[in-house]
This record gives structure tokens, sequence and C-alpha cells, in this order.
């Protein structure tokens, strides 16, 4: 029976062929198209063949030339192809020339990364930035995709909380997008209450960011027990986690996981989900978890980097854990000229995060002064929030009251 289901399961993924364009500026297209495979697999569809064509740049009218038209439409014939994904993003033309001349079903890789969204958002603030992000997508092609708007069917591209049945106009999706737009700045509200408090306490916060399957959730998991999802997928995880974590100073951090960074992450999803990366700009030090294993590491890399000045961060000191250490051949460890500091670990058995929390409570040393005090003995529950914020060196009872000297918040 279960093997029957599985077989079932199987037959219903859809079955695509991946088109890549090399360009001068683009020269690493197979590695650009394995993680579109990856994609495609998170999202439910089979890549069961690749075409990449070498241009000065894409076809205006069909983002591919028509030798290249026929090689596909010849490929997906003998594969048994249900439809094509480009491994940039099209323009509405591109996207109607496409489909005409293939009689096939076309994505993009946008649509796909919003796709896969769908499927992962669990918040109502997650449900509401998918949603929005398709609609800015849908809104562009509208005009464009003309009847194929109202098709109907399963896939990538027909779920989720920004599938509202594609019958809908131009009217009434710039009406529920302002509608999105103004749920979430309600939400930013919260949002940005919620932060304020933590600067009030003055509790150091550490973004993790990190290119989406370096093993951001599970390095969260093994230091704070936040029982989040982590699974060997791109975007498993898409709503941030805050949680707290005691360094062995008895100090207090909190931790933030933000959604995984891609390459080619469109600007309009960067702009959906702004309110929630920006949980990096406002946080104390930066936490780039990297996938020291992976082929394409340096391109990951600097795929985070990019996000990251797109998001306008800057300034913030970044620790890089080259995470999967366990994994990787050789003892060296790689470099990474934007942080501060560079440590192995390996968030699935736990190496490593004792230095990184050493690394840690001396990057808030280095942030902090050293008080000393007197304080009477009426005053003394004030001492519990240096416990909490700082880090106490000396603590002397005396007649006239308790004496402490300590490492605080330079604002404390």
């Amino acid at each position: 029976m279960w093997a029957e289901l599985y077989e079932n399961k199987e037959a219903a993924r859809e079955r695509v062929i991946l088109v890549g364009v090399c360009t001068r500026e683009n020269e690493n297209v197979e590695e650009s198209l394995d993680e579109l495979a990856e994609l495609a697999d998170t999202a439910g569809a089979e890549a069961v063949g690749r075409v990449i064509q070498n241009r000065e740049s894409m076809h205006p009218g069909t983002y591919i030339g028509s030798g290249k038209i026929d090689e596909v439409r010849e490929l997906a014939a003998e594969l048994h192809a249900d439809g094509v994904i480009c491994d940039d993003e099209l323009t509405p033309a591109q996207l109607r020339g496409l489909e005409q001349e293939l009689d096939l079903k076309v994505m993009d890789r946008t649509l796909v990364i919003l796709d896969i969204f769908a499927q992962h958002a669990t918040t109502s603030e997650g449900k509401l930035q998918v949603e929005l992000a398709q609609l800015r997508y849908r809104l562009a092609r509208l005009t464009g995709k003309g009847i194929a708007m109202s098709r109907l069917g399963g896939g990538i591209g027909t779920r989720g909380p920004g599938e509202k049945k594609l019958e809908t106009d131009r009217r009434l999706i710039k009406s529920r997008i302002a509608r999105l737009n103004r749920e979430l700045k309600e939400m930013q509200i919260h949002r940005d209450t919620a932060r304020k408090k933590r600067l009030n306490e003055s509790v150091p916060v550490a973004a993790i960011v990190g290119y989406t399957n370096a093993g951001k959730s599970t390095l969260l998991n093994a230091l704070t027990g936040a029982g989040i999802l982590a699974e060997n997928k791109l975007f498993a995880t898409l709503d941030p986690t805050t949680r707290r974590m005691e360094l062995p100073s008895g100090q207090e951090i909190l931790l933030t996981d933000t959604v995984g960074f891609i390459r080619k992450l469109p600007h309009h999803l960067v702009e959906a989900f702004k309110s929630t990366l920006e949980e990096a700009r406002y946080a104390d030090y930066i936490l780039h978890v990297v996938d020291s294993v992976s082929p394409q590491m340096d391109a990951q890399m600097e795929a985070v980097y990019e996000t990251l000045d797109r998001l306008g961060i800057a300034g913030r000191p970044v620790i890089t854990l080259f995470n999967k250490r366990d994994l990787a051949a050789g003892s060296e460890l790689p470099k990474d000229p934007n942080a501060v500091r560079a440590i192995g670990i390996s968030a699935g058995t736990g190496a490593g995060l004792k230095e990184l929390q050493e690394v840690l409570e001396e990057q808030l040393r280095n942030s902090r002064v050293q008080v000393e005090k007197l304080f009477p003995y009426a005053q003394a529950g004030d001492i519990q929030r240096i416990r909490r914020y700082g880090q106490v060196l000396e603590e002397e009872y005396r007649e006239d009251g308790i004496y402490i000297k300590a490492w605080m918040p330079r604002n404390y």
C-alpha cells in the first residue's frame, strides 16, 4: 500500500526541463542550474533535463534563441516533460513568447521560489508576505499572460495564499496589495514595539544569517533547544524565530534565525520580506553560517553579503561560522575577509559551539565598560539586572551595602 502511494506521489510530480542562458557576466550557469534543480525538487517537480545557451544577452522576446527553442521542444517531447523552468526572472514578453513557441507550461526561478515560500509560511505575517510577493509578481505579468492567468490546475505556481484564482483583474490585485501593505504595517508596529523593549532591556542580539540550507535552524536548535524545523531542503524554515541563550558567564543574548538567502533573490521578494529580514539590521552581531562542504561556498557567501548590502546592513561585527566541518576534507579553515572572527563548527554534532560562546563573550566584553558601584541593601534588586545583562567580576557584602564590579553595556 505504501509503495503504491509513493509511486502515485512520484507520478504526480511535474517533469521539467531546466533552461539557462550563459552570458559573459554569468559564467556559472551549470552551478546555478544545479541549485535550480534543488529548488524544483523542493517545490515538488523533477528536473529531467537541462539546456544551456551561450549568448551575449538573453533574447528579449523568448529568453533563448529559435534554435534552442527547437532543442527544448524536442527534448521535452522525448522526456515527456510537462514544462520548463528558466533560471532567470522572465519579463512578461519573454514568458508569453516562450509559452507560445513551446506550447508548454513556462516558469521562472522567481515563481519557483514563491511557490516554496507558499508551502513553508506558517505564521500570519509569513503568509501575508508570501501573498504580497505573489501578487506583485502577477501584477507585472497580468497583461502579458492574458488568458493563461485564468488557467486552473495544480503544480508549481498554483498554490499558496496568493493564489486567488486567476480571473482577478489588475484593479482587484492592486486593492489587495494595498490591504496587505496595511496589515503588514500594523504587524511591523508590533515588531518595532517588541524590538524597542529588547533594546531597553539592553539584551544584545545576534542575527543568524546565511545561504539557504547552510544549517541556521540546526544551529539555533543546538544553542537554545528552540525545536524549530531543520530539514535538508532549501527554505525549510521561512518565519523568523528568536530565542534567549545564556552564555557560560551567565550573560544572556538573543539569537534570531532569519530566512535563508539565495542567488538571484528577486528584488520584490526582498521588499516583501523586508520587515522580517530587517531583524538583522537591528542586531548587534551577525552570525554568518556557511556550508563549508558546498562546492558553491564562495558564491553563496558572496550572495549573502550582496543581500545584506541591499538591506542596508553595514558596520555590524560578523562572526562567520563554517558549518559541517565534520564532513569537510582537510583541516584548513576557509577564510572570510569580511568577518571579525571565523570558527569551524558542526551544528549537528555540537563541535565548535563552545568556542562560539567564548567568542560571543569576548565580543560582548569589547562592547562594554567596566563599572564599580556600591549598592545600598535597599537597592539589592538592581544587582539582578547586572547579573542578567552584564558580567559580574566581583561581589562583596559590606556593612553599608553590596560592592559590585562588573562589565556592563555602554548604554546601561
